[in-house]
């Protein structure tokens, strides 16, 4: 869901930014729509309605549409879903919600749904009801490519438009009204459920210059009601509301019933018609200046570190190549005194060179094995292809067991789980073996340096050139610079909120890259010139600890931000948290080894060795 709803906000951005003949992405081209009796082959009167999953920011668990006993549609083709709609959990249906272009509907129905309590089965579907209600569950319906949305009033003036709607609410047993409940004062009897069975929908178009060619849809929106509908066969949408009491027993009837009215709407055009979601989206507008501020701080100070670096280094170069007699070489310090060790093989490196391989892929998406001097380059090979990736299937299929045992719409069927396997050993594990025979072809890395046969003694090192402060304090400055963005982009994975920043969200991808690999180097040489030269995993350490700070955000929002109950859905959110937090560890890890590697090999090219 969140994939998809990503990447039709991009594609509306985008349309917004072209010209009057805007461009249209395939599959997002517009539709011209016309009234009945006027159709033409480019121009059709019937407008479909789908469902999506439902879902809720109190439970980490979605369900289909048919998961519950709303009204189904009859003999109608369900959309067929691509891979990543899948994955994530997305199952359009087809819905009997069915209009016709300008045509008038007022409280049309649509079905009526009857429970007996004393049956088992009927028990079990209201109860399920009545628990998706207690959890706030949200409807997704789509008209046209577009979500139906649902506006109304928050606070300072404000007017949000949600792309879904409640199945209902819930007023508790002190007579505390829950969520969605507070939109009507008649929502009152305590312990009751409300259910909202009745939707009035506002189609807008917009009339196509070239009237021939008919209108198109910019907007749908509705207000979700609740009617008890004495008379279900001839409903008047009026009365009290739909009330379930939690403790109720008998016969329980359901009238779901529509009203649909179009209005033309002239200001807004197809290519705009995302942009009332967006505006209306909630911290929008209040975080720019801090999220600005926080970036010229960052580059503030990787300024800093730099000038830094180049006026210290260019001292010691200049000193160290100055260093002509014997009695000066006697006298050096820093770090040119581990020249002879700076390229010594780590412990661990095979496994080192496993995370690497795995972060290069991530970082820029080829392979790249680097091998420390080790002879076992098939076992290298073989572990890269398999390590974190199976870590990554292994978590990921727990999580699904869990989703399977909970009925859940985001668990993977079985044919899917079996694609991915084979994009997995079909693809990425012939290409991991494929980099690695041209790679192990290429002649190897050449040092500037020859690497001692003893290793050198390294010097007791004070507290702060010990490697866990070092690793600890390395992290906080990467950490500093994505925080903000972090916050949107957990807002849009678990409370449901579309995520459209994506220039901003590059620039400061550019930003990390660039301070962890300042960060890493300045720590990098702070140890050098401690003579200490186990520089490999402390390097890919210290900027991979921003994964540890990304896990104690994520655990801080879940409890300070969330409203996510129940252990299946605790489970799932730090599951899946933990695959983020690898594979940012392995990503920010990667960063921080190369810029070291990097800044080692050209200090020691540059200083004379004898």
């Amino acid at each position: 869901m969140a994939l998809r709803r990503l990447l039709l906000v991009f594609a509306a951005l985008a349309a917004t930014a072209a010209p009057a003949a805007a461009f249209y992405l395939p599959g997002l081209a517009p539709v011209n729509f016309c009234e009945a009796g006027k159709e033409k082959p480019e121009c059709k009167s019937g407008i479909e309605l789908f469902v999506n999953r439902l879902d809720s920011v109190e439970s980490v668990l979605p369900y289909e549409y048919t998961a519950f006993d709303f009204c189904q549609a009859e003999g109608k083709k369900r959309p067929s879903e691509n891979l990543g709609q899948v994955l994530f959990g997305e199952r359009i249906e087809p819905s009997p919600y069915r209009f016709t272009f300008n045509k008038k509907e007022t409280c049309k129905s649509v079905c009526t749904k009857t429970y007996d309590t004393t049956k088992p089965e009927d028990k079990q579907k209201l109860d399920f009801l009545k628990k998706s209600m207690l959890l706030n569950y949200q409807h997704h319906w789509i008209v046209d490519n577009m979500p139906v949305t649902w506006c109304y009033d928050v606070e300072d003036g404000q007017r949000f438009c949600n792309p879904g709607f409640p199945i209902g609410c819930y007023i508790t047993e002190d007579g505390r009204p829950k969520d969605a409940c507070v939109i009507n004062s008649e929502f009152h009897e305590k312990d009751t459920f409300y259910i909202f069975n009745h939707v009035d929908i506002k189609i807008f178009y917009h009339v196509v210059e070239n009237e021939a060619l008919g209108a198109r849809l910019v907007a749908a929106k509705l207000e979700p009601k609740s009617y008890k509908h004495t008379h279900p066969d001839n409903p008047d949408c009026s009365g009290l509301p739909m009330d379930i009491s939690n403790k109720a027993s008998g016969e329980v009837k359901i009238a779901y019933t529509y009203s649909v009215s179009f209005h033309e709407e002239k200001a807004i055009r197809w290519a705009s018609r995302w942009d009332y979601i967006l505006e209306s989206m909630p911290h929008t507008h209040i975080q720019w200046f801090s999220i600005m501020n926080s970036l010229v701080i960052v580059l503030f100070l990787s300024g800093m570190v730099a000038m830094i670096m180049l006026r210290t280094l260019h001292k010691d170069i200049a000193r160290y190549n100055q260093m002509d007699s014997t009695e000066d070489a006697q006298e050096e310090f820093g770090w040119k005194l581990v020249h002879g060790d700076i390229f010594r093989p780590p412990r661990k490196g095979m496994l080192l060179s496993v995370f690497l391989g795995s972060g290069t892929q991530i970082l820029i998406m080829t392979f790249v094995t680097l091998s420390f001097g080790g002879e076992k380059w098939k076992t290298n090979v073989l572990l890269t292809s398999f390590l974190c990736p199976g870590i990554v299937f292994a978590d990921f299929f727990i999580m699904n067991l869990i989703l399977w045992g909970e009925g859940s719409s985001a668990a993977i069927p079985f044919g899917t789980l079996v694609a991915i396997l084979a994009l997995w050993f079909c693809i990425s594990v012939p290409l991991t073996f494929i980099g690695a025979y041209f790679g192990f072809k290429k002649n190897a890395i050449e040092h500037p340096v020859r690497t001692n046969q003893i290793p050198r003694q390294i010097p007791e090192q004070s507290f702060y050139t010990k490697p866990l402060p070092g690793i600890i304090m390395g992290g906080i400055l990467p950490f500093g610079c994505i925080f903000i963005q972090l916050f949107f982009i957990l807002n849009s994975i678990w409370s449901h909120q579309m995520y459209y920043m994506f220039g901003f969200l590059f620039l400061v991808f550019i930003i990390l890259v660039i301070t962890c690999s300042e960060a890493t180097i300045l720590l990098c040489y702070f140890h050098l010139c401690a003579e200490d030269y186990h520089w490999q995993w402390r390097s890919f350490l210290t900027s991979g600890f921003t994964a540890v700070y990304f896990l104690i955000y994520a655990i801080h929002y879940f409890f300070s931000k969330l409203q996510i109950t129940g252990t299946a859905s605790t489970i799932l959110y730090f599951g899946y948290t933990m695959i983020m937090v690898l594979i940012f560890f392995l990503f920010t890890g990667t960063i921080g080894f190369f810029a070291c590697f990097w800044f080692v090999t050209k200090i020691y090219s540059v200083v004379k060795v004898d």
